[in-house]
């Protein structure tokens, strides 16, 4: 195969993102900065909401904003997600986060 292919962050962060609500103890995501909770509070939420990618030089990694059901284990959903995240990168993009940090904002009843 000839050429190049390149995922955009947008692409990432969207993968991501539904990797993330499929975890049992997750409830949804929050929003990352400001501009995320206006959209959302327009009524424009996207699968990538709560996902931030930060590229610095050659590595990719990503922050996850998330609100847990409350009951669960957080360290256990948060671990949940990095190795689940981490995991479909590499399966489905086809590279290695540096590393994924899951930031636990919120806790909701179901």
């Amino acid at each position: 195969m000839n050429g190049t292919i390149q995922i955009s962050e947008a692409a990432l962060a969207s993968l991501i993102g539904l990797t993330a609500h499929e975890i049992p103890g997750v409830v949804g995501m929050a929003p990352a900065n400001l501009k995320e909770g206006l959209q959302r509070v327009l009524g424009r939420a996207q699968a990538r909401d709560g996902v931030v990618i930060v590229k610095e030089g050659a590595q990719t990694s990503a922050d996850l904003y998330v609100v847990v059901a409350y009951g669960v284990n957080i360290p256990a959903v948060a671990k949940n997600i990095a190795e689940r995240v981490e995991h479909t990168v590499k399966t489905q993009a086809g590279f290695e986060l540096s590393a994924t940090r899951v930031h636990a904002v919120g806790v909701r009843r179901v």
